[in-house]
């Protein structure tokens, strides 16, 4: 571990944010004796954000509470060329109405880790259409264009590997890398910026964008990137079985929030709760050197501090009581998704598959009975057997626990 002297550095070395970065000691020395802008771009190419975006969130807390300030760059512009990192084709190109739309669903989320306002230090949120929809084809490419070379464009990853792959990369998506590069010039000038962080993916959009503001500005900018994060067994982060685990609460609501992190493997749980906590380093250390039956409470721990900064104390809480009703006392947490179901309709034959459907819990029927055949499809607790309609004796004070295995469950509420 390098001996920093910024705070900044410090704390994000100590929890495992350094990957890579350009001239570190400059960096080091420049965060120690003065307050740095820096800023991370998101592009709106859904509604929300997904867990695997997390670490960018977090590096971007980390930088304003260690003294400095952060920008959220929304790539209002670059979202319309589509990044083609780590993709095999060409992203679906979105609509300006829809971008719009994405962005403002998007920007509540960095309240809830960002502080706001007009200090030296409050967060701002900037749109790089402001000036990418702006520029003059020619122009651009007469006063940019001449300090990159194609040579140096196809050695970086975003390009390389698709073209190893023999799949087409388009002209538009060649050039992301530029505008994103040019994003860091006009932060620059505009707001000051002097530091662009990344995931590992971006180093070499990251690069341009240094060397650009060197050559265009005269100026020492600098770049940081995080590891490529996968879980313990490969997986990709911020993605399950079921689909993206998004920030949105009204995409997926605190408890199932709560569960995916309850969910983390027990090799992964220290750098998890190094990463998307804030517990001191002792108490990470502490809780990651756990082990058999104990290090469940450790989980327990990152689930309802991770859901505590996205969703507030009180829904982490709530979560985490919940999910200690159903797991622990059998009964059926408040927080559980629900739907509900009329009784004359119980009475009169109602499909427990459909039941299961509409919860979410299966993706089809086909699904539902393959889990009926592996034992894995429950009522009130107990395997289904069988195909069948839900009857009055499955309810339990006015409602039935649906459950798919040991994790995911659900309640109908009869009225």
């Amino acid at each position: 571990m390098t001996a920093y002297v910024s705070d900044f550095l410090r704390v994000l070395d100590e929890r495992g944010f350094i990957h890579q970065g350009t001239n570190l000691e400059g960096l080091d020395a420049r965060a120690a004796k003065e307050t740095i802008t820096g800023y991370i771009g998101f592009d709106a190419t859904a509604r929300s954000l997904h867990a695997g975006g997390l670490i960018q969130i977090m590096l971007l807390y980390w930088l304003q509470q260690t003294g400095h300030r952060p920008i959220a760059l929304m790539g209002g512009g670059t979202t319309k060329v589509g990044d083609p990192t780590g993709k095999d084709a060409q992203r679906a190109l979105l609509t300006d109405a829809e971008i719009d739309a994405n962005i403002a669903s998007i920007k509540g989320v960095f309240s809830k880790f960002l502080t706001f306002g007009d200090g030296p230090r409050d967060a701002v949120i900037v749109n790089n259409d402001a000036w990418l929809s702006r520029l003059g084809y020619v122009e651009f490419l007469r006063d940019y264009g001449v300090h990159f070379t194609i040579n140096r464009m196809l050695t970086f990853d975003s390009v390389k590997l698709r073209l190893d792959r023999e799949s087409p990369m388009t002209f538009l998506e060649f050039n992301y890398m530029l505008m994103q590069a040019y994003d860091f010039h006009e932060l620059h000038n505009r707001h000051d910026c002097v530091l662009q962080l990344g995931g590992s993916d971006q180093w070499g959009n990251i690069v341009n964008g240094v060397e650009l503001c060197r050559r265009k500005d005269g100026a020492e900018v600098f770049g940081v990137t995080t590891p490529l994060l996968t879980t313990a067994s490969g997986k990709k982060m911020g993605k399950t079985e079921t689909g993206a685990v998004w920030l949105n609460a009204d995409m997926l609501p605190a408890y199932d929030y709560w569960q995916y992190w309850r969910n983390t493997e027990d090799a992964d749980v220290e750098k998890m709760l190094a990463l998307f906590t804030t517990l001191p380093m002792d108490e990470v250390r502490r809780l990651g050197a756990l082990q058999g039956a104990e290090i469940n409470d450790a989980k327990k721990i990152l689930a309802t501090e991770a859901t505590a900064l996205l969703h507030g104390r009180e829904a982490a809480q709530s979560a985490a009581r919940t999910a200690q009703e159903t797991f622990e006392k059998g009964a059926l947490g408040g927080d559980l998704p629900t739907i509900d179901l009329m009784a004359d309709e119980i009475a009169a034959g109602a499909s427990m598959i459909d039941q299961f459907l509409a919860a979410g819990l299966v993706a089809s029927k086909g699904e539902a009975r393959r889990h009926i055949k592996a034992g894995a499809l429950k009522v009130n607790d107990e395997p289904v057997r069988e195909e069948r309609p839900l009857a009055s004796g499955d309810i339990v004070d006015g409602a039935v626990k649906l459950s798919i295995g040991k994790k995911k469950h659900a309640i109908l509420r009869v009225s």
